[in-house]
């Protein structure tokens, strides 16, 4: 059994070594870190999940961007991770789903992320709602996806993914 729950400052360099186990730890060097820094993290959407011996076994994070010059915000995911004794139980897709409909509560409107179609196609993540969407460099444009959290979040929504404070706030 788990426990979902919000991220909490303890919980913080627990969650960068999962991150890190998942990823390595040159995982910070990707362009979607850039976009992180210097912004908080979305933390009403950053949940994390522990058994119960309260080992981690879970995490997900988001961030504010924003798409194109005055552009409106979405969420970049990521990164989730899943320990790896944990893997195969589902966690990661409870964490996607659960923070994907915390999102939409909160009013968010559009979710972006860079990963692989064929496992994020089902939380609702396409290639083709990206396509009119541009990533900061290095970045395989095939794998920047984009989901909506209400009809119609990217219709005329273009431009370049942009650091959340290089734009005036809304």
């Amino acid at each position: 059994m788990f426990r979902i729950h919000k991220e909490e400052p303890r919980d913080g360099p627990e969650v960068e070594y999962l991150f890190d186990l998942a990823f390595a730890p040159g995982r910070t060097a990707l362009s979607s870190y850039r976009l992180r820094d210097c912004v908080d993290a979305v933390a009403e959407l950053c949940l994390v999940a522990r058994d119960d011996y309260d080992a981690l076994g879970a995490a997900i994070r988001y961030w504010p961007v924003r798409v194109g010059p005055g552009g409106p915000p979405a969420l970049l995911l990521g990164p989730v991770a899943v320990h790896p004794t944990r893997q195969g139980e589902g966690l990661g897709a409870y964490l996607i789903g659960e923070s994907l409909e915390r999102a939409r509560e909160l009013g968010w409107t559009r979710v972006i992320l860079v990963g692989d179609e064929p496992y994020y196609r089902r939380f609702g993540f396409t290639h083709a709602r990206a396509a009119g969407l541009d990533f900061p460099p290095p970045t395989n444009p095939d794998r920047l996806l984009a989901r909506p959290l209400v009809p119609g979040a990217f219709d005329g929504i273009t431009g370049l993914v942009s650091h959340w404070l290089s734009l005036a706030e809304p």
